[in-house]
Formats: structure tokens, sequence, C-alpha cells
């Protein structure tokens, strides 16, 4: 006669119970509907966008109401959805075990505020154009003409320098764009304009531009010149 090996019954009942505990736990999950909506703004950006705004977005992607089973998210339709928000470089989105929905949104930081025939516009790093926000005013030079075309590239970088320099962040306040590429320049303490030229040799031109700036203020003598002029870079030509 075949005697029963208990041990292996005790092993597949215990896998039974095992396998139901999970289907339920499973099911009740799936079943859970979200339970609130959190927003974390990552980064040091200003608020261009509020909590409000991105819950109203997230309410409007989710057919109106918050009140809605986890499995019946779509969470990567949500994060399409907030990156096409004008202010929104990145978002994430995601459910927890207790059903809160939790949206990371990275704004978008301006670099400079343009001001064209399209109207006044913020550019950021990554060359993306964006309207200007009714909840902050991002302090950033105001740069007059077309960046599109064949020098956009170097626009963008001489933006992001200006930003990055902490010098030149609060000594470069306007920027006006010439038909050809070339740029002038207007400073917040000085009169002069400084005639930058295209958006070549950027790093070398600046660095010039400082090294000028730090001797000839010593000699008091920058409110003698109208120009200065960066295009010649293997020195800084001034004009009375």
């Amino acid at each position: 006669m075949k005697k029963f090996n208990w041990q292996n019954i005790r092993l597949v009942l215990m896998l039974i119970v095992v396998i139901f505990l999970y289907s339920f736990t499973q099911n009740r999950s799936q079943n859970k509907k979200i339970s609130k909506i959190q927003v974390e703004f990552q980064g040091n950006n200003k608020m261009f966008l509020t909590n409000e705004m991105v819950n109203n977005l997230l309410i409007q992607n989710l057919g109106g109401t918050s009140s809605i089973q986890k499995d019946k998210v779509d969470l990567k339709e949500l994060e399409s959805a907030l990156k096409k928000q004008s202010f929104i470089e990145n978002a994430e989105v995601y459910i927890s075990e207790d059903g809160m929905l939790t949206t990371k949104v990275l704004q978008k930081s301006p670099i400079a505020r343009v001001v064209n025939k399209n109207g006044v516009l913020y550019v950021d790093k990554n060359g993306s154009i964006f309207q200007l926000s009714d909840n902050f005013s991002s302090r950033v030079p105001i740069v007059q003409g077309n960046i599109e075309g064949e020098f956009k590239k170097g626009f963008i970088e001489i933006f992001k320098t200006i930003e990055k320099d902490d010098f030149l962040k609060k000594h470069i306040i306007a920027i006006k764009i010439q038909e050809n590429g070339s740029m002038n320049m207007l400073t917040r303490e000085h009169d002069y304009d400084i005639n930058f030229g295209k958006p070549i040799l950027t790093d070398k031109k600046f660095k010039n531009y400082k090294a000028f700036y730090q001797f000839a203020s010593k000699d008091s003598l920058l409110g003698k010149y109208k120009t200065i002029n960066l295009i010649f870079t293997q020195q800084v030509v001034c004009s009375k």
C-alpha cells in the first residue's frame, strides 16, 4: 500500500493558499481608486505653474475626475499630456499601493526673453520657445530680433554662457540681433554698446571682455567709451 507524503501535501496546500492570497490582493489593488493627487516640483525653478494648474491638467486627462480605478490609469499617456504643456520640460507619474497618484514636474528654465514679430516669448537651454507666465516673470536678458536660422545654436550657447556666469548674468541686460547675425549687447551699469559680432568664438570674446573690464574699471575709463568692439579676438577695440 502506497503511503501519503504529508510533507508534499502540506507544500501544495501552502502554495494554493499563497496563490489565492496573491490573486485576492491583486484584485483589491486593481479595483482600488485613486485616493489623492500629489504634485512635486523638481529643481530650483520659479513657479510658472501652480499645483492647481497641474492638478487640473491631470484631472482633465483622467476624464474629468480623479475617482478612477488604478488599473484604468494610463501613466504614459498622462506623462505625454503633461509634457505637451509649454512650461513643462519633463514629467514622471506613478501610483503608490495606497492609491496616491504622484506627479514629479520639472519646469523649463528660461535663459532669455525674445522680442520679435512673433511677440514676446521665452527660450530655454534646449532652444525651446515658450510663452510668458502670468504667475512669474523670469529675470533674463531681453533679446530683440530673430534667433532662428543658421545661428540659432550659437545664440543659445551665448545665452547659456551668460546665464551660468555670475558676472555676465548681472551685467548683460539686453541683446540686439542684426539681420546678418551680429549682436550688440547692453550692460546694466554703463552706456556703451558691446559689438560682439556673430555668435562664434564665444568663450574667447567673453574672456577678452572680462579682462578689459577689470583693467578699465581700475582707471575709471568705462564711462568714456561709446562702443566696445569684441570682433577681433586678439584685442578689444574701444571708441569714444
